[in-house]
């Protein structure tokens, strides 16, 4: 962890088929409706405010709009979809500053790239890879509905002593002291699949590669 309290990243990132719609128009205010709006009452909804990226990121590049945001992306989920949204704004103002991007959050920089590429330093280094075998992949997802706080991840992640996750995410250990709960979605997939599910980013989207539909259950494909 850095003196400033942001912890240095080293990740591999890719962009999937999965996305919000943002409509930007003159005006301003933010709407956001559609159903990745909120999961679960026990969840909250997406904020329209202050603290909501796409209000964050307007006001980073000094630009008035009003916006409706149709969330697809799972609230809460790990998968970057306010980063992807703040991103989306951030293009639409012709910003293209990964510095700048990444003072609204460590996964902007690279929704603002997006493709596939190795994720460094507090998300700013960013360093496009081929996509290679992985273009077009399948990928089934599970996001339980759970609340998973980053910022308590990453706490219990110092507190543990920064351990290293059999799965390729050491934030995997974290989590699943933070949320216990999270091993018993983990399983329902790795049941349904045949296969050992990995956690997305801090949590709480389960994921394994293929194709394994069913109740709670998304597929997705790797996008450029």
């Amino acid at each position: 962890m850095r003196e400033d309290g942001y912890h240095l990243l080293d990740a591999e990132m890719v962009s999937l088929d999965l996305a919000d719609r943002l409509l930007i128009a003159p005006g301003t205010g933010l709407t956001v409706s559609g159903p990745g709006a909120g999961r679960d009452p026990a969840l909250g909804s997406v904020p329209a405010g202050a603290s909501n990226l796409v209000v964050r990121a307007l006001q980073v590049v000094g630009r008035d709009a009003a916006v409706v945001l149709e969330k697809h992306i799972p609230v809460g989920a790990g998968l970057g979809g306010g980063s992807a949204d703040a991103a989306a704004v951030l293009r639409w103002a012709g910003c293209d500053d990964l510095l700048v991007a990444a003072r609204l959050g460590a996964d902007v920089p690279f929704c603002l790239v997006g493709g596939r590429a190795r994720v460094r330093g507090v998300g700013e280094i960013v360093e496009p890879l081929p996509f290679g075998q992985v273009e077009g992949h399948e990928y089934t997802l599970l996001t339980p509905p759970l609340h998973v706080s980053t910022v308590e991840v990453y706490r219990a992640w110092d507190r543990l002593g920064g351990p290293v996750g059999e799965q390729d995410n050491d934030l995997e250990p974290a989590a699943l002291a933070v949320v216990p709960e999270l091993a018993h979605w983990r399983d329902r997939l790795g049941e349904a699949s045949g296969l050992t599910p990995h956690l997305a980013g801090s949590g709480g989207t389960w994921f394994v590669r293929g194709a394994f539909p069913g109740p709670g259950r998304l597929v997705v494909r790797v996008a450029r």
